[in-house]
């Protein structure tokens, strides 16, 4: 009877692999990892389980392209290596027992083929899209002879760069922008103004009108491309028994955008980011929030964020919605900011520490940067 039970609980902890809370390990593998010659693509393996502490668990990745790290899968590809090649990973324990495994399909695609090419794009976001880093990526990998010729669309270039131009701003939410609207100008600062898809018609009534941003901002064109990159303020409060209404609440306002784009324009490519992973340590949360938010909760948070989008809006390239996975290529051990000072007010020995919570450093936003390129090349380039 021993072995039997033992054995019942071994299949259930395998066959609960995708997503179920009993599970040891929660594994959130995106289906489609996007690359381009010469840009690094990356898969942390601790950004897609949720885990305490990954280095207590042994990966391993089976695919005929890049290279297994300590940390990471990753790959640079030669444009020679344009392709679909197929990735597993499976997670083992100190048994080495196979407790989780995934699948996803490296797309490897050469801008080239997309050279001179038009394409406009509109990017939604948050704080992180405010910071205005990964979209100047997007305009500085579009500025060589062997890319599409990229022009971003938006009311908003707060950078010296005016190409450099979006819907991103700090602190708000899906909501906010599927909702919010004041009689405040739409070029005040960014806190006071309504969002820039809802609008008063004639009769007064206020609501989302896409066709009217369009108008408005781009000559009555739709772009071509739309991403949204939303969800960070949405869960931050968000707790274990909350969760799932919280992601409700979220995910209708991000249908009720897609349903405007759409409504515009069916033909165009709208692109979903999950969060992306916070820092490593709760350093950074001490020193943004203080008591008042985890590391722990929010990335329980997020990677939920990841599981419930991979089940709404995954396997719908056929309605030109898809999924971007930058959430596996960001370096959350390296590539957030820090500091550094004294270990304790007793002690003059010098530590660094992580300072910033959810906003990456630089080196961060560009591999955010590379993620929407990769998929930006790979989605027009499957038409």
């Amino acid at each position: 009877m021993l072995l039997v039970r033992v054995l019942l609980l071994s299949f259930l902890s395998i066959a609960g692999v995708a997503g179920a809370e009993s599970a040891p390990v929660r594994l959130s593998m995106p289906t489609t990892i996007y690359a381009t010659p010469g840009v690094e693509a990356n898969l942390y393996f601790d950004n897609v389980v949720l885990v305490l502490n990954a280095n207590n668990y042994a990966f391993d990745v089976d695919c005929g392209v890049g290279i297994q790290q300590a940390e990471r899968w990753t790959y640079t590809p030669k444009v020679e290596e344009v392709g679909h090649y197929a990735l597993k990973l499976r997670v083992f324990n100190q048994s080495n027992a196979v407790i989780a495994e995934g699948s996803s399909t490296v797309v490897v695609t050469d801008p080239a083929t997309l050279k001179d090419r038009a394409v406009s794009a509109l990017v939604i976001g948050d704080s992180l899209t405010h910071a205005s880093i990964y979209t100047q990526a997007l305009v500085d990998f579009c500025a060589t002879d062997d890319t599409p010729n990229l022009t971003l669309v938006g009311s908003h270039a707060p950078k010296e760069d005016k190409r450099n131009r979006h819907e991103g701003y700090g602190g708000w939410t899906a909501a906010r922008f599927a909702t919010h609207y004041t009689e405040a100008p739409r070029d005040a600062p960014y806190k006071e103004r309504p969002s820039p898809f809802v609008y008063k018609n004639e009769a007064g009534e206020v609501g989302l009108d896409y066709g009217r941003y369009c108008a408005e901002v781009n000559g009555g064109v739709a772009p071509d491309v739309v991403t949204l990159f939303l969800g960070c303020n949405d869960t931050f409060s968000a707790k274990d028994d909350n969760i799932e209404g919280v992601i409700d609440a979220m995910f209708g306002h991000l249908d009720a955008l897609i349903a405007q784009i759409h409504g515009v324009n069916p033909d165009t490519k709208i692109g979903l980011l999950a969060p992306v992973p916070p820092t490593v340590s709760q350093d950074a949360f001490g020193a943004n929030y203080r008591n008042n938010q985890t590391r722990w909760q929010y990335r329980r948070n997020q990677h939920r964020v990841v599981e419930r989008m991979a089940e709404s809006y995954g396997g719908r390239d056929g309605e030109h919605i898809s999924l971007i996975p930058a959430y596996i290529n960001l370096d959350c051990v390296r590539n957030y900011p820090t500091s550094t000072g004294p270990a304790n007010s007793r002690n003059d020995v010098e530590v660094t520490r992580q300072n910033n919570s959810v906003h990456p450093a630089g080196t961060g936003y560009l591999q955010i940067g590379d993620s929407v390129y990769g998929w930006l090349i790979g989605t027009l380039a499957a038409e």
